[in-house]
């Protein structure tokens, strides 16, 4: 990855590639959870829920090696030992879920996980005996090109029964190449020893993709997104054009709520119902619309409340902001949050009218039913009263409106 952030914290739609993992795992009710960590592992430790027990590879040696170090910490354990990787985010819950009822209806002592490939470079191959039965997995480095030409590929993802994978772990042996312990060598171990082992091929391969690079991770990073854009189009929300449109995960968003395409919305950010946002919004994270808010083109919003009704159509930005209802923001309003070492609160209170080109500057209160020129400049610490008008650099006022129905 060329990065001080380990890939598996590298983040995807929002968040950790491991958190989509650990989402899985999750899923899967497992009896016991073990982790192994290595590289910068202080730092993943804090990304790890309570209840899952870590340990830690101190010679990185290879996946067998990792494998071997976990099953200590399974204790007693009998049964079905599914191995999973964290830099493995899209694998899919129902695939896993395949992937273990063929092993125990098959009563299998491993199952793999495997995918056919037109152009498999980069995977390990299987390998079948004469009568088809998988006898076991060659790396690409270590195939010759009889090999290579295989098209049937390991994922990886493996299930296996507890008592013959501890047996295998003690018969592998170190890569030459490499100088690692390889997994995938247990396939060929259990074989000899006439093991049973099945295979659950899926259609699509982009399940099993690990992050080794930044072109992988932006590769998840889209197909990600589509499935997130899916998700919240079948809650009700329309996406103009889901290929454009970036939600990170944890987004809420309301029913009947419209995206419009460039749109970019943050985790952390709650949108109400019969909400428009967009085009080219950016809503950061904090940032809370209520039911029929409108939030329209080259806008952004970031840590800020906006009450019902209210528009913002064009060209502005609000941030650490309190908007009122029925407030309309004009175009290419400004507040002004960020005095060069804290961020201070802008409030605008109901049935405001900002005039286009206003700067809000922060700390200030702009009441109910006010208004703004174009261009006013509102200084810090102002509390507009209700119902006046202000314009002006910097602003004041120049009348009342009286109050409105």
């Amino acid at each position: 990855m060329k990065s001080h952030t380990p890939k598996v914290l590298q983040p995807i739609c929002g968040r950790p590639v491991l958190s989509y993992v650990l989402d899985t795992v999750k899923a899967l009710k497992a009896a016991k959870v073990v982790v192994v960590l290595g590289y910068q592992h202080r730092e993943v430790r804090k990304y790890l829920p309570r209840g899952i027990k870590i340990v830690l590879q101190k010679r990185l040696l290879g996946t067998a090696d990792a494998v071997k170090v976990a099953l200590p910490a399974l204790g007693n354990f009998r049964g079905t030992v599914l191995v999973l990787y964290g830099d493995a985010p899209l694998l899919k819950i129902a695939t896993v879920r395949d992937l273990l009822k063929r092993h125990l209806e098959n009563n299998a002592d491993a199952t793999l996980l495997t995918a056919r490939l037109e152009q498999p470079a980069g995977y390990g191959r299987i390998l079948r005996d004469n009568c088809g039965s998988i006898c076991g997995i060659i790396e690409e480095n270590n195939a010759d090109d009889y090999e290579k030409d295989i098209k049937e590929i390991n994922t990886g993802v493996i299930c296996f029964d507890k008592k013959v994978l501890t047996a295998a772990l003690k018969e592998v042996r170190r890569d030459n190449r490499k100088k690692e312990y390889y997994l995938t060598d247990t396939v060929s171990i259990i074989y000899k020893k006439k093991g049973i082992i099945y295979n659950l091929a899926i259609a699509d391969v982009r399940e099993a993709m690990g992050i080794n690079a930044r072109s992988d991770l932006a590769r998840a990073n889209r197909i990600m997104q589509l499935r997130l854009n899916e998700e919240i189009m079948r809650s009700g929300v329309t996406i103009v054009d889901p290929g454009t449109t970036f939600i990170d995960y944890g987004a809420r968003i309301g029913q009947d709520t419209t995206i419009y395409p460039f749109t970019v919305i943050e985790r952390d950010v709650k949108i109400g119902k019969y909400c428009k946002i967009g085009p080219f919004a950016h809503l950061r994270a904090g940032t809370r619309l209520a039911d029929k808010v409108e939030i329209g083109n080259f806008t952004e919003v970031v840590r800020s409340t906006i009450a019902p009704h209210t528009l913002m159509k064009h060209f502005s930005y609000l941030g650490d902001s309190r908007i009122g209802r029925e407030v309309n923001i004009g175009a290419g309003t400004v507040t002004a949050n960020f005095d060069g070492r804290d961020k201070h609160i802008s409030v605008v209170k109901d049935k405001a009218f900002i005039g286009s080109d206003t700067v809000l500057v922060a700390p200030l209160k702009i009441g109910r039913g006010a208004k703004t020129g174009a261009g006013a400049v509102v200084v810090k610490n102002s509390n507009i009263a209700d119902y006046s008008v202000v314009a002006g650099v910097p602003a004041r006022v120049i009348k009342k409106t009286g109050k409105r129905k």
